[in-house]
């Protein structure tokens, strides 16, 4: 089924869920020391510092304010976090491809950026339990005639992705007939299908639905789930299992304690009354479907 939208963009401001770190995190601006144990270092009034990197490119989860500054849903959950464990927290702004590198060479404790867990980022990195749920969605040119995936599965289609996205994935291994153009963010994965230079992109409900409403004459919508929802969790680097352990209980926290809910509220209200509208799956909806 093809939807088209026709209310006003919604403004959302990202946040970053990103969380991370025990009583020892990494590393900091100052002079900072190592706590053998955990791989994480403290600033000078020996308080530990949290470093977290996401790609502040994907409102209103993880964006930048007027001044540049971090803002959205989960930078306010990892700065709840970093409350309740005692840490600073520092955020650092890391493109998309540099995520898991900052893990690995010790940049950064902990990513949240939207990210999927997926069995090939495990063989890289340790995941948190899921703190959101997002199915794919497809913008179509709202000339392109595409009104399910498999539409999409033609040697005259284009299909427009984020590299190394989820989105990327199911194109690579599903839409094996059409010609796959992979580019750098969504922004230019939206502009391709706005001006009809791409038939559709591919990309989580959220960011397809605020883009159909953004662009309601040239793009329509195509909801049907064509493969199951997708866990968000948070990255820490191998074997950091004390940091883990602190982020998990967390998450579980927020899950009962209404976290979850105020986040909504604050970031996603309106969004939340159309994918209720809608029967979409949402973000935080950790049930599972009855067998």
């Amino acid at each position: 089924m093809l939807m088209k939208k026709t209310l006003g963009v919604i403004a959302a401001a990202g946040i970053v869920f990103a969380v991370c770190a025990l009583a020892g995190c990494s590393s900091q601006q100052a002079a900072n020391s190592s706590d053998s144990s955990t791989g994480v270092s403290a600033d000078a009034s020996g308080k530990p510092t949290l470093t977290v990197a996401m790609e502040l490119a994907y409102p209103p989860f993880e964006t930048k304010d007027d001044a540049g500054n971090a803002e959205g849903l989960s930078v306010d959950f990892m700065q709840d976090f970093a409350d309740q464990y005692g840490y600073d927290l520092v955020i650092e702004n890391t493109a998309w491809d540099g995520l898991i590198p900052s893990l690995q060479t010790g940049k950064a404790d902990c990513v949240i950026s939207s990210m999927t867990i997926t069995d090939e980022r495990k063989e890289a990195v340790d995941f948190s339990d899921p703190y959101a749920m997002a199915q794919l969605a497809i913008l179509a040119n709202a000339n392109s005639g595409i009104e399910k995936a498999e539409d999409l599965n033609q040697p005259s289609k284009k299909v427009a992705v984020k590299t190394g996205s989820t989105g990327d994935v199911y194109a690579t291994k599903n839409l094996t007939n059409a010609e796959i153009v992979r580019l750098a963010d969504e922004s230019a994965c939206v502009t391709e299908v706005v001006q009809g230079k791409a038939d559709g992109f591919l990309y989580d409900q959220l960011t397809i639905y605020r883009n159909n409403l953004a662009n309601p004459d040239t793009t329509g919508a195509v909801f049907i789930p064509f493969q199951d929802a997708e866990s968000w969790g948070i990255a820490v680097k191998k074997g950091n299992t004390e940091l883990l352990d602190q982020l998990n209980e967390f998450i579980a926290q927020s899950k009962e304690n209404g976290e979850f809910d105020r986040l909504t509220e604050k970031y996603l209200s309106e969004e939340k009354k159309a994918f209720d509208e809608h029967n979409f799956k949402w973000f935080f909806d950790f049930s599972v479907p009855a067998a």
